[in-house]
């Protein structure tokens, strides 16, 4: 029975261990993607070469961004993005591998083999996401303000300066649209990731999970996944930056909502429809490279950690 323990805490461990691995890894690749994105969510007027916005494109946002304030601003809110993709990653394959495997003691469940991944991802991700989340308000802000009209110096001044301006609750602005997001969000990557992977095998009559299947399906998966849920994600972010007004001087009009459904509302009032998609194109770019590095990296670990046991 003790063994039976600590082989089961040994395989846990493993998985929170290359859940932050791979959240690391990604987050130092793809933060300047991350970045654009955020510009362009945040962005009420359109992102469009025939208006006068300040980002029109992902090439020409990418340029004006290094013009205006170096390359250095690719990665901006870095550090809080790390303790996020870092925790995020942990808390995400830690407890869907834990979900995974309560669920399987479930009679007859294996009929049911994509849906348990679903509704184990699910619960990773709204696990995942509520542990991370302070530091995802923090990163949103460094990333929203400008160089000209700077607020916070860092992390640590960012966590007093809300604390002592604001309050605690505002670490958790967004939340509700986020868990709306992620929870779907994550559980729609596992699944999709499961499904890819099973055709890749299928066709390819390669049983084994290989560098190449971890590759493309991941990619699927998290294009597939981020397309359905995006218009949380601009919420969210909407959301996060509600009080931050002084930060966002150069950035043309501020957007301001009280609350998810008024939010949503808002952007279609002023924007259209198109609004709750704005920053679809750097995002999936975003989606489809993160998520084949995770779902790669996160699996080669493993098998790294099980060859060193």
């Amino acid at each position: 029975m003790g063994f039976l323990i600590q082989k089961t805490v040994e395989l846990f461990s493993d998985h929170a261990i290359a859940g932050s691995a791979c959240g690391f890894i990604t987050r130092l690749l793809c933060q300047p993607l991350d970045v654009v994105k955020i510009r362009f969510q945040l962005q009420v007027e359109p992102i469009s070469r025939c208006h006068i916005s300040k980002y029109k494109s992902v090439t020409q946002a990418v340029l004006l961004i290094l013009r205006e304030e170096g390359p250095t601003a690719l990665w901006k809110g870095h550090v809080p993005g790390q303790l996020i993709s870092i925790t995020y990653g942990m808390g995400q394959f830690y407890s869907y591998n834990v979900f995974l495997k309560t669920l399987q003691q479930v009679p007859k469940i294996e009929e049911w083999h994509h849906t348990i991944h679903f509704i184990a991802g699910t619960g990773a991700g709204s696990v995942a996401t509520i542990i991370s989340f302070p530091f995802d308000t923090m990163r949103t802000r460094l990333v929203a303000q400008s160089r000209n009209h700077q607020v916070y110096n860092g992390i640590l001044h960012s966590c007093s300066s809300i604390l002592r301006q604001e309050s605690p609750r505002t670490f958790f602005f967004g939340l509700f649209p986020t868990l709306l997001q992620i929870g779907p969000h994550t559980g729609l990557q596992f699944m999709f990731y499961e499904l890819f992977k099973d055709l890749y095998k299928r066709y390819t009559s390669n049983t084994n999970i290989s560098f190449y299947n971890s590759i493309l399906s991941g990619s699927a998966a998290g294009f597939m996944a981020k397309m359905i849920v995006y218009p949380f994600d601009l919420a969210k972010k909407r959301m996060q930056i509600q009080g931050f007004q002084h930060g966002r001087k150069e950035f043309g009009k501020f957007f301001q909502c009280n609350g998810l459904l008024d939010c949503l509302k808002v952007t279609v009032k002023e924007e259209g429809a198109q609004g709750l998609f704005k920053g679809l194109v750097p995002s999936q770019m975003k989606a489809a490279t993160t998520s084949a590095l995770h779902f790669t990296i996160y699996e080669q670990v493993l098998l790294l950690l099980k060859m060193l046991r």
